[in-house]
């Protein structure tokens, strides 16, 4: 069964380091950031925004998780001059700072899969409900 738990999992083996989820209350959605993405060499990070809905927390995640499943900003293709911020890690830099184009072809194709991942957790929990049993 496809679950939230199993998708945060996935991705941790997948990148061989521990992936921690953390709401932050001072992040505030209306500001435009919804969540980031921060890695180490040992974890990942992904800091959300605080919402009463736990779908739209679960969407904040899901967009970074996808992030991280089709390889945005791993290597080097996302170098950021460490003058700019030189106490800040070139990696987290770059999420930092390409977060800002909602437009760009990654963060479209990372909300696009974001949202198939979703859909099949929803569908997952659907069918494991009884409702196909009493009206199917």
């Amino acid at each position: 069964m496809a679950t939230f738990d199993n998708l945060r999992h996935t991705v941790q083996d997948r990148r061989h380091r521990r992936l921690r989820i953390v709401e932050l209350a001072d992040l505030d959605a209306h500001d435009g950031l919804c969540a980031a993405l921060f890695s180490t060499n040992a974890e990942d990070f992904v800091l959300h925004a605080r919402s009463d809905s736990a779908l739209h927390r679960q969407q904040f995640v899901l967009h970074e998780l996808a992030h991280m499943i089709l390889g945005h900003c791993d290597g080097d293709d996302c170098a950021v001059e460490e003058a700019l911020l030189p106490n800040i890690p070139p990696h987290t830099r770059a999420r930092l700072l390409t977060r800002q184009d909602l437009d760009s072809e990654t963060e479209i194709a990372a909300e696009s899969l974001a949202e198939r991942l979703a859909a099949g957790i929803r569908g997952s929990v659907f069918a494991e409900s009884a409702y196909s049993e009493v009206f199917g």
